[in-house]
């Protein structure tokens, strides 16, 4: 991995001048051994969803699979995509955390059963690279890398929720069909995308965790669908991490955003997270915090060595970010309104989970 180079301010970014040639799937729909070309079928919503429905310009959408007949939905098809990590926060409002895991676990359960009855060739679910977990030592995640024990897991939240998934994808995997994969992309940047990570840029302050330095790597959602593609067109199986070739420092991200950071204490940042989340104000467990101040870089080997390229960078990727972030200002990944924002501004506490803190005297 190597270090890009960052335009400077919030604005948008673009696909590199010249790239229109790159491995990426193609884009033709026939197969590289001349068969019909794949009948596709995207189970999920969101902008990931999105995406990967672009990449395959006559595939049919289905929001889920209803509980009765699954395999109605799947009828004829060739390959199914299940997107369990939509890449949109609001999806994940309403429903405890409990209950959208079980319904989470059923849909993959039902789309698994429902691909095996009718007959797909092969199943690609798009999780994320969280379920392996940040930490200040954090290696750089590899395709075959174990995930942590079941004991080490987060119990609520969205890697609670993928981890789950992956435990079911992991049982149908032992079977000869369908083919499955599972691809573990980065931080997600993209039209709609609205993750904790996302978020985190909304903050006035970008949080840090003394005593660690967090690199940054994302992936655009045009490449995790191009990597989806790509992995059914080449017969990749198993686990495929997914994200842009190179990783941001600190340094460059700040000076890209033109944002100050304010450093914090490990046990000052999770202890107030927990503590906030207890109580209803943090959307999100405290342990999802480590995946904004801790690394968790991926390496793309299999993708990569087999032909796959991403188009975009993680400089264009933070560019794309910053743009899609504009105007909007989250504390600890509770967005608030502008009336809330001026105040924790003059208040100079709006800094992460101290300022969200704040939000919380004034409710």
């Amino acid at each position: 991995m190597v270090s890009g180079q960052v335009r400077s301010g919030r604005t948008a970014g673009g696909r590199r001048a010249g790239r229109d040639d790159v491995t990426d799937g193609g884009t033709e729909h026939a197969g590289a051994d001349g068969r019909a070309p794949d009948r596709v079928v995207v189970v999920g919503t969101g902008p990931v969803a999105t995406a990967v429905r672009a990449a395959w310009e006559d595939a049919r959408a289905v929001d889920e699979l209803p509980e009765q007949e699954p395999q109605s939905a799947l009828v004829g098809a060739d390959v199914v995509v299940l997107v369990a990590h939509t890449g949109d926060l609001a999806l994940q409002a309403g429903p405890s955390p409990r209950d959208r895991q079980a319904a989470a676990v059923a849909q993959a359960q039902h789309v698994l059963a429902a691909a095996r009855a009718v007959g797909v060739r092969h199943v690609v679910v798009v999780g994320s690279a969280v379920v392996h977990g940040a930490a200040p030592d954090r290696p750089v995640v590899h395709d075959r890398d174990p995930l942590p024990r079941s004991t080490d897991a987060p119990r609520d939240g969205l890697v609670a929720e993928l981890v789950a998934v992956e435990a079911v994808v992991a049982r149908a995997a032992r079977r000869r069909t369908p083919l499955v994969t599972v691809l573990r992309p980065a931080a997600l940047v993209g039209p709609g995308v609205d993750t904790f990570v996302t978020r985190h840029f909304e903050a006035p302050r970008l949080l840090t965790v003394r005593g660690a330095v967090r690199q940054w790597q994302f992936v655009h959602v045009d490449d995790v669908a191009s990597a989806a593609r790509f992995a059914v067109e080449h017969g990749l199986t198993g686990a495929l991490t997914v994200g842009a070739i190179d990783v941001l420092s600190p340094s460059q991200v700040e000076a890209a955003a033109g944002m100050r950071r304010v450093e914090l204490a490990p046990t000052t940042a999770f202890g107030t997270a927990e503590r906030l989340h207890r109580v209803g104000v943090l959307p999100a467990p405290a342990s999802e915090l480590a995946f904004v101040v801790y690394p968790w870089t991926v390496a793309s080997d299999r993708l990569l060595a087999a032909g796959w390229t991403p188009r975009w960078s993680s400089p264009e990727c933070l560019d794309v970010l910053l743009e899609g972030v504009q105007g909007r200002v989250a504390v600890a990944g509770r967005r608030v309104g502008s009336r809330d924002a001026a105040a924790l501004g003059a208040a100079g506490a709006a800094v992460a989970l101290i300022g969200t803190a704040a939000v919380w005297r004034q409710a």
